[in-house]
């Protein structure tokens, strides 16, 4: 099941299928580390819902939810 990121709740865990897009944000989230089948954490969402917190590839990074939203995941098999 393929969802964009900003759409799962904080505790879920997923993998990047793809980023959607070619302009800049496209490349930038590329470039920080949101690659193919890179494994992603929701830590926890700021008090009024954004900017949320993941975890990947060993560091952590806040992410506006427009831009989570570019961000396509399957999410894990405990969330389906």
């Amino acid at each position: 099941m393929s969802i964009a990121l900003d759409q799962l709740p904080p505790g879920s865990n997923a993998r990047v299928l793809h980023i959607e897009g070619e302009d800049g944000l496209s490349r930038r989230l590329s470039e920080i580390g949101f690659w193919p089948n890179t494994s992603v954490t929701v830590l926890r969402r700021a008090p009024f819902g954004d900017p949320t917190l993941y975890h990947l590839r060993g560091f952590q990074l806040a992410l506006r939810s427009s831009e989570a939203a570019r961000v396509i995941v399957e999410a894990s098999e405990s969330l389906v």
